[in-house]
């Protein structure tokens, strides 16, 4: 009697992990369909350049946005140009509102969309030109993470930006 008391406990503990991995299971599968399904609602969008300043980048150059991409010269921007008409913190890129937002930070020489001067924040569409010194971006909204200059070389923000 004592062998199969023992044995039915032992069945019933089976059973019971049995079902828990049943349900965790289900429950696993129910989260990796959920997190596929929602659909995002930012675009890839990306800056390509049509014209380059003294340095990089050179046209070509490919650069993705994020949700938030400031563009200037110094190193704690999103997009760093080397450019001695970019100011420190020139312009920023912003997707609000179901679009994407230009903005001057107050640059010396200004930021334009398709030739005319940024003066409060203004949405961009895709194949509009945005000035940046003497450097002109073409925006895009398609793409995936990239981040070249036109000689193939990645460029630092590559590096640290991918999978945002």
């Amino acid at each position: 009697m004592d062998v199969v008391l023992v044995l039915l406990r032992a069945l019933l503990a089976v059973l019971l992990y049995v079902f828990l991995a049943a349900v965790l299971l289900v429950l696993w599968r129910d989260l990796r369909c959920a997190a596929g399904a929602r659909p995002s609602s930012r675009p890839q969008g990306r800056l390509i350049v049509v014209e380059g300043g003294e340095g990089p980048p050179q046209p070509g150059s490919v650069f993705t946005l994020q949700e938030v991409t400031s563009i200037g010269r110094l190193p704690d921007n999103t997009l760093v140009f080397a450019e001695p008409f970019v100011s420190a913190h020139h312009a920023l890129l912003t997707w609000r509102e179901e679009h994407w937002w230009l903005e001057d930070l107050g640059s010396k020489n200004g930021t334009t969309l398709n030739g005319e001067p940024v003066t409060q924040p203004t949405i961009v569409s895709a194949g509009d030109l945005i000035g940046i010194g003497r450097v002109v971006l073409r925006v895009e909204e398609r793409g995936g993470q990239v981040c070249k200059w036109a000689s193939g070389q990645v460029c630092k923000w590559a590096s640290m930006q991918v999978g945002k």
